[in-house]
């Protein structure tokens, strides 16, 4: 399912009020001589039942507490942050969440922001959000070909790295999830960029649960 189809199925659905838990999810940049204490205080207030707190910078995708808030999202919960940055600065990294948070046919809520994927107003917001995000997509690859097409007509090769087999996919993916490496520390290492590493992380992630839902059954 592309990340449109997923965006499209969990934003138009009808309104209705959240059946689920509402689960917070609080972060501070790490070294930050603040707390996450303002942030879990106003998604107390809020009705969060659970928080999930943590000390990681908004542009790093290898954040536990993140990771294990996603997994316990069960259909009817609400993931709720008390701002938007919280979530994460980076807008690709957004909507990567918010498809994870549609698979599992949950919603999202910014208190700050006032968006709210249970209601029409914030449902049309992130549908926007969506449609930008896809248009910025639509122009790398359209300068991209631009620039492979220049390339060929000036007699220079160009085209994509060779694929990363499955043994280095899973070497990148557990180094990150175990710590032991950053997503960073990853892409200088394969000489990919940091959001080839989260895709691939998620991947093995989702390839995992798969896995352990099909030992128990």
């Amino acid at each position: 399912m592309t990340g449109q189809a997923v965006r499209k199925r969990s934003f138009e659905k009808a309104s209705k009020p959240p059946a689920g838990l509402l689960l917070g999810y609080a972060r501070v940049s790490k070294g930050d001589e603040q707390t996450n204490a303002l942030q879990a205080r106003a998604l107390r207030a809020a009705g969060c039942r659970r928080i999930f707190e943590e000390a990681a910078s908004g542009g790093r995708w290898d954040r536990p507490e993140l990771h294990r808030l996603l997994d316990h999202l069960r259909e009817g919960d609400t993931l709720v942050v008390w701002k938007l940055d919280r979530l994460s600065r980076s807008l690709k990294d957004v909507l990567h969440i918010m498809e994870q948070i549609a698979e599992a046919d949950a919603d999202f809520r910014s208190l700050t922001e006032n968006i709210d994927t249970t209601t029409p107003a914030g449902r049309m917001m992130m549908q926007m959000v969506g449609s930008f995000a896809e248009f910025e997509r639509a122009m790398i690859r359209e300068r991209t070909s631009a620039g492979l097409a220049a390339a060929r007509a000036e007699g220079r090769v160009g085209g994509r790295r060779r694929k990363l087999d499955v043994a280095k996919r899973r070497e990148i993916a557990e180094s990150v999830i175990s710590g032991r490496k950053s997503g960073a520390d990853m892409a200088r290492l394969y000489n990919i960029s940091q959001p080839t590493v989260s895709r691939i992380v998620a991947a093995h992630r989702i390839a995992s649960r798969s896995r352990q839902t099909e030992g128990r059954t």
